[in-house]
């Protein structure tokens, strides 16, 4: 009987949580404009909930009245909200695979357009860079990298990372098929790593929400890794449709390996390049 009750006590409090971060969620679109009303549901309470205890209050309701009074923890919110989970060369089979099978056939093109959605702080853009610089067709490739977080996006401009990554960097650039010593891309500043300034070149940073924002051009490669898997079914179908409607024909959408298009409404537009590496190519 006790632990019949407390199981119910838990679900109770698990259901005021969740009516609790749907207000707050609307409250922070209704007088922001920021939209994470479709974020992965068990993401946002688990954010919210960490940003209760750093603000020392006793619940997300508590912490509402601050959001709408405190623009300073409206920033750190969206910041908590933001997905910056980043590193160089991460998932170092993708490259692998990048470089085996999308590399030969863009070769051929006369320029390659590529988008990266929600780069965060950079670090797998300028791993793209370095990639098709070694594979000779950085000259004519244009990156746009995007991200919704104005702050993640002016880290990401200054291409200089932390010097204590740089260990796990070179490792992860080794096992991608780099050709090259890793060192020969930065020079040591302080603590920091900071990338030759060569290789954003051919790099645009901009703000962009996938979730409010439409099509911007027509790419030939678009990268989004990591980023789905943060959005529930709705918001995912959207992005997907944003996608298509970015993506060229015979283009590639390349994706995390928890992410796929297989069981999206958009599945049967794209052949699988590589299914392990979520590569794929839009066919319809």
């Amino acid at each position: 009987m006790k632990m019949d009750r407390l199981t119910q006590e838990q679900i109770q409090k698990e259901e005021i949580e969740q009516i609790e971060a749907d207000l707050l969620l609307e409250s922070i679109y209704r007088y922001y404009g920021y939209d994470f009303r479709n974020y992965s549901k068990p993401f946002i309470l688990r954010r919210l909930l960490h940003r209760v205890h750093k603000e020392n209050v006793t619940s997300i309701s508590a912490l509402q009245e601050r959001v709408l009074r405190d623009p300073v923890t409206v920033k750190k919110i969206f910041s908590d909200l933001s997905i910056n989970v980043t590193e160089m060369f991460r998932d170092p089979s993708f490259f692998q695979s990048f470089r085996k099978r999308v590399i030969p056939i863009v070769k051929e093109y006369s320029e390659i357009r590529i988008w990266h959605a929600g780069c965060a702080s950079g670090e797998e853009v300028y791993s793209m860079a370095i990639l098709l610089q070694e594979e000779g067709v950085y000259e004519k490739a244009r990156i746009f990298a995007t991200d919704i977080n104005a702050r993640m996006i002016e880290r990401a401009k200054k291409g200089a990372f932390s010097l204590a990554n740089m260990q796990q960097y070179t490792k992860n650039y080794m096992e991608a098929g780099g050709t090259k010593s890793f060192s020969e891309y930065y020079k040591v500043v302080g603590g920091e790593a900071v990338f030759n300034p060569l290789l954003q070149k051919n790099i645009v940073f901009a703000e962009h929400n996938l979730v409010t924002d439409s099509s911007f051009n027509e790419f030939d490669i678009i990268i989004c890794r990591n980023v789905l898997i943060y959005f529930n079914q709705k918001l995912q179908h959207d992005v997907h449709k944003l996608f298509y409607e970015s993506l060229s024909l015979s283009g590639f959408l390349c994706l995390g390996n928890r992410e796929g298009v297989r069981l999206t409404t958009y599945g049967k537009y794209y052949d699988e390049t590589d299914p392990a590496g979520k590569l794929y190519r839009k066919v319809l």
